[in-house]
């Protein structure tokens, strides 16, 4: 994993609770000008100095642990500004804004439990941290079908960057060695289980691999669909999926020419590409309430 997810903090004071180790959230409650962070950005200290998280590319964290074990001794939560109209004059944001930070010392544990179950059962967490509620989203995940380098560099690359990989290629791909599950038959799909968090992607170059198992997909709960391919290979896609029945909807959601470099040759910034374009919608999209060509289900956007 590339950097810190969400999550970790949680995971870091559920950790310390389950070895006797007492531990404090931060949370970025306040902007005011630039800053490199979002609101709702955490870090968990524990007592014993160890922590997870970042405000900044390092300049401010020394303070906020310090901050964070003073705020654990005296036992309160507190709001601290930092940068901009701090009373800290010496700790300064490179990017000249200010920012205010949340200590919560002694979270809930219970809370912090049944957050971190409800995010490993695939469902939105809420942690209330005084006045301030925090949201919590599972992860990214992606269900990736298709052969070749283009399918492996793109498993590689979304696992590296920390995402739920599920993927699956034809039993005698070469793919299949780096851990992607064999698709046994053309025409029917594994049971795949998606929510308004996964992302579901073809990678066939053989267009054999789509003619059946492409409609089913279309059927998987997802925020984003799309499929690798030119224009011209997508409107012979989209004209093959109405012949076969699927609502003009489903075909919709259908992208094509997927990825934010367009007309890459080549697997890696291929793979760059597609995750690019992945995180991009994820950050935007994924799981939020909307309405249209869309179900809403548990608040979250289901493609249908």
């Amino acid at each position: 994993m590339i950097a810190a997810q969400p999550v970790d903090a949680l995971r870091l004071i559920d950790q310390g609770a389950r070895n006797g180790i007492d531990g404090v959230l931060v949370t970025l409650i306040g902007i005011e000008g630039s800053s490199s962070r979002a609101i709702g950005t955490q870090m968990a200290v524990l007592a014993d100095g160890r922590h997870v998280g970042s405000f900044s590319g390092g300049c401010i964290e020394r303070a906020i642990i310090a901050e964070a074990l003073e705020v654990l001794d005296a036992g309160s939560a507190r709001t601290v500004r930092y940068g901009i109209g701090s009373p800290y004059i010496d700790v300064r944001l490179p990017c000249g804004g200010g920012i205010d930070l949340l200590f919560t010392p002694h979270p809930d544990l219970a809370e912090v439990a049944d957050a971190l179950a409800r995010l490993d059962r695939r469902e939105a967490a809420t942690l209330q941290l005084g006045d301030h509620l925090q949201t919590y989203s599972p992860r990214l995940r992606l269900i990736a079908l298709g052969h070749g380098e283009d399918l492996a560099a793109l498993v590689r690359l979304a696992r590296a960057y920390g995402l739920d990989v599920c993927a699956y290629a034809p039993t005698d791909d070469a793919a299949v060695d780096e851990g992607v599950l064999p698709l046994v038959t053309r025409t029917r799909l594994p049971a795949i289980v998606g929510d308004a968090w996964t992302a579901v992607v073809f990678l066939f170059h053989d267009r054999d691999w789509e003619e059946f198992l492409l409609p089913q997909a279309l059927d998987i709960a997802a925020f984003y669909h799309g499929a690798v391919g030119s224009r011209r290979t997508h409107r012979a896609r989209i004209e093959r999926l109405r012949k076969l029945g699927v609502s003009e909807t489903r075909i919709d959601a259908l992208r094509g020419s997927i990825g934010l470099i367009p007309a890459t040759r080549h697997p890696a910034t291929l793979a760059l590409s597609i995750l690019a374009e992945l995180v991009q919608d994820y950050e935007a999209c994924a799981g939020r309430e909307v309405w249209g060509p869309t179900v809403v289900a548990r608040g979250a956007m289901l493609r249908t």
